[in-house]
C-alpha cells in the first residue's frame, strides 16, 4: 500500500495570511462547512495553537499535535514532538481507518515544517486583505500547479466572498 497523500487545507486572506492572535480574522461558515467535508475520516496534523483555537478534538478524525509542550489537555489527541512522528503517527491512523489523504491543517509552523513534503494544496482565499501574525507561505508556481479554480458565493454569514482552489506539487 502506498504512502496517503498529504494534503494541505488552510483558510487564507489574498495577502496570505491565516491568522491574528490565535484565531481566523473573518467569519466563514460555509467554509468550515467544506473544511469538515476534506478532513472527515482522516488523520490531521495541527499545532497546540491550532487545537486551543479549535477548542477540542473533532469528531470522526484523528487529532496529531505536533507542539514542543509535554502534554496535551485534550482527551483524545495525540502528541507529537517532530515532524517525523507527526508523519508517522499520521500514516499509522490512516492505514487504520483506511484513508488515503492526512490533512494538515496549520497553524503557520506547522504548514512551514511539512510544505516540502506536501502533495497538494487546498486553498480557500477569502477576498480580502488583513493584518495578522500568522502567514502561510507563498505558493510558488515553480514547485505548485492550479489545477482546479471556483468561485465560491458568499452564503449569508460569510464576512467576504472567497475562491477555493487547489494545487498539486509538479512532478516534472
Amino acid at each position: 500500500m502506498r504512502r496517503p497523500e498529504l494534503v494541505a487545507i488552510v483558510a487564507m486572506a489574498r495577502n496570505g495570511v491565516i491568522g491574528k492572535d490565535g484565531a481566523m480574522p473573518w467569519r466563514m461558515p460555509s467554509d468550515l462547512k467544506r473544511y469538515r467535508h476534506l478532513t472527515m475520516g482522516k488523520p490531521m496534523i495541527m499545532g497546540r495553537k491550532t487545537l486551543d483555537a479549535i477548542g477540542r478534538v473533532l469528531d470522526g478524525r484523528d487529532t496529531i499535535v505536533l507542539t514542543r509542550s509535554a502534554d496535551l489537555p485534550y482527551k483524545g489527541a495525540l502528541l507529537a514532538h517532530s515532524p517525523e512522528t507527526a508523519l508517522d503517527l499520521a500514516f499509522q491512523c490512516a492505514r487504520k481507518r483506511g484513508a488515503d489523504e492526512v490533512a494538515i491543517v496549520g497553524g503557520a509552523e506547522v504548514y512551514r515544517l511539512l510544505l516540502d513534503r506536501t502533495d497538494r494544496l487546498m486553498v480557500t482565499e477569502i477576498d480580502t486583505v488583513v493584518e495578522g501574525d500568522a502567514v502561510f507561505p507563498a505558493i510558488d508556481p515553480a514547485i505548485w500547479h492550479k489545477f482546479h479554480e471556483e468561485t465560491c458565493s458568499r452564503a449569508e454569514n460569510d464576512s467576504a466572498d472567497s475562491r477555493f482552489l487547489i494545487y498539486e506539487r509538479r512532478r516534472d
